[in-house]
């Protein structure tokens, strides 16, 4: 129990020299920047999820023109990915609505409705929105990974410090306190090692995970945006007659 205290990360970094402590206080900021993003990237991924269900719910229970759909209101506060998808190909299908409208012959066309290059222009909207929506879900996710790389590189640099000063000490002091040359150097190096990999597994699994639920909902997304076209090509698309 004496010798485990003797190297715990707190008597490390209080028998660092002033470099050490550097590296201690540095490993110490990335931990906590690691964990704030961690934690307030989850929150949003799970709220973002939540209230995209919520949306996908109303918006099937929803019967009559698509176009005419008042979804606003309830889902307008919040990131809400499937109501900007939604938002968009509605404002984009009302567009080329008014477009078709304003160009028709009104002796000849009763109704308006979309073309084949129609539906593809929409489509291609869609495409855009959903490449926008998940890079706002992964923004700030590089932070973990740059702290995932140079967490272990922070440690390893402590642990070559350590290793340098025991050395140094060893050289200058001589043999009769070399004891407290080596134990406080190792202490450092040891301490460095063990504090580098502490912050960075924990940023590596959170990593992961966030970005296999922002894959998975980009997925989401991509079922959505084809719910929502196949609905809007049954309303609005042309039917060619023969």
């Amino acid at each position: 129990m004496v010798i485990v205290s003797s190297f715990s990360v707190f008597n490390s970094f209080s028998q660092s020299d002033f470099f050490g402590k550097i590296v201690f206080i540095s490993l110490f900021l990335l931990s906590l920047i690691s964990w704030v993003v961690l934690i307030s990237k989850t929150r949003i991924a799970k709220k973002t999820k939540r209230n995209s269900l919520f949306f996908e719910l109303n918006f099937e229970e929803e019967k009559g023109n698509l176009l005419n759909l008042d979804l606003a209101k309830p889902f307008s506060k919040d990131f809400n990915p499937y109501f900007t998808i939604y938002s968009s190909v509605k404002q984009k299908t009302l567009e080329i609505l008014n477009k078709n409208k304003y160009f028709a012959d009104p002796l000849n066309e009763t109704e308006i409705f979309l073309s084949s290059s129609d539906i593809e222009l929409v489509e291609s909207q869609v495409s855009a929105i959903i490449s926008h929506e998940s890079k706002q879900l992964e923004k700030n996710l590089f932070v973990l990974s740059t702290i995932i790389t140079l967490a272990p590189f922070m440690g390893l640099l402590g642990t070559v410090w350590g290793i340098l000063v025991t050395f140094s000490g060893l050289q200058s002091n001589g043999l009769a306190s070399a004891n407290s040359s080596v134990l406080s150097g190792l202490s450092m190096a040891l301490g460095t090692t063990v504090f580098g990999l502490v912050v960075a597994i924990p940023a590596l699994v959170g990593y992961n995970y966030l970005k296999s639920i922002i894959g998975d909902f980009s997925g989401d997304m991509e079922l959505f945006s084809h719910n929502l076209m196949t609905k809007l090509e049954i309303q609005y698309r042309r039917v060619d007659k023969k």
